[in-house]
């Protein structure tokens, strides 16, 4: 990790009193930990990504102390946003689930979701709120580490984080003025064109021309306006394609084809790094 993006996850690494016990990747920079902590004192400082955790059990001796001087508990749900900064001292045993997200993963999921731009994405820094059912999702995740089941594990992220998304009590949409960024039709020109080559090789030159941009200007209003950039953008179509199509009886090989992938091994690899789970694995469990 570079100096100056550390995550959550990081800085509880070098905690010596933190303990990890299960650990599971979710594709494209997002993953889960479980974690015990006991006899502590953590500082968060500019901690990259968001981080989204609930307390399982214990957490009565857990405070916040740069905040409201309040003891967490059982069931407790907190958020720490990108760049978040927080001190907390841990006096009583307890354990808790993280859910790590970067920031532009949370932004490209605001920007297809609500087809709203990026940058009004907003989200609170919360500590110590009730909320039963993002509780119930981070639950799912949680059994989901213990398991080692990516898949249960995905499927409770994107319902939590469309939950958490269209609640105004976590922030939501940002009321603000933008600037530069990509036209919102032409990020639907885009966004169809993407869809409709999918089996083909997809240039940035070519998506530049659909929006009449340079590349340069293109790649720069694209991150900006969708969270992430073209090419990302596009590597998370071909795997939802991916998906959509390993539900039905086509083989691997006409798949990997079909989504653009050069060879079924391509397929797997870029399928396993995105979802833990190889193409063959996936179908068997949907």
């Amino acid at each position: 990790m570079p100096p100056g993006h550390a995550s959550v996850f990081d800085f509880l690494s070098a905690s010596p009193s933190a303990r990890t016990h299960g650990v599971l990747d979710l594709g494209f920079g997002r993953f889960a930990a479980l974690w015990r902590n006991d006899s502590d004192h953590v500082t968060y400082a500019g901690a990259h990504g968001h981080t989204f955790s609930l307390y399982l059990k214990g957490g009565h001796g857990t405070r916040r102390v740069d905040g409201r001087a309040v003891a967490g508990w059982p069931g407790a749900f907190c958020v720490m946003p990108h760049c978040h900064r927080s001190e907390w001292t841990i006096t009583a045993p307890f354990s808790f689930v993280h859910l790590y997200l970067p920031a532009d993963e949370l932004r490209r999921t605001f920007a297809e979701t609500f087809e709203r731009d990026a940058r009004m994405l907003d989200v609170a820094d919360v500590t110590f709120a009730e909320a039963p059912r993002l509780a119930a999702t981070l639950l799912r995740i949680a059994a989901s580490v213990e398991e080692g089941d990516p898949l249960a594990a995905e499927a409770a992220m994107v319902e939590m984080v469309t939950q958490f998304l269209v609640d105004p009590r976590w922030g939501g949409v940002r009321r603000r003025t933008l600037t530069g960024g990509l036209a919102p039709h032409l990020g639907r020109r885009i966004a169809d064109y993407v869809e409709g080559h999918l089996h083909r090789t997809i240039r940035l030159a070519d998506l530049a021309t659909i929006a009449g941009l340079s590349p340069f200007h293109l790649q720069r209003a694209f991150r900006a306006s969708r969270g992430v950039s073209p090419q990302v953008f596009v590597a998370h179509r071909r795997i939802e394609r991916a998906k959509a199509l390993l539900r039905g009886r086509e083989p691997v090989a006409a798949i990997a084809l079909a989504c653009g992938f050069s060879s079924q091994s391509h397929l797997t690899h870029a399928f396993r790094m995105a979802t833990g789970l190889t193409p063959a694995a996936y179908r068997t469990r949907t």
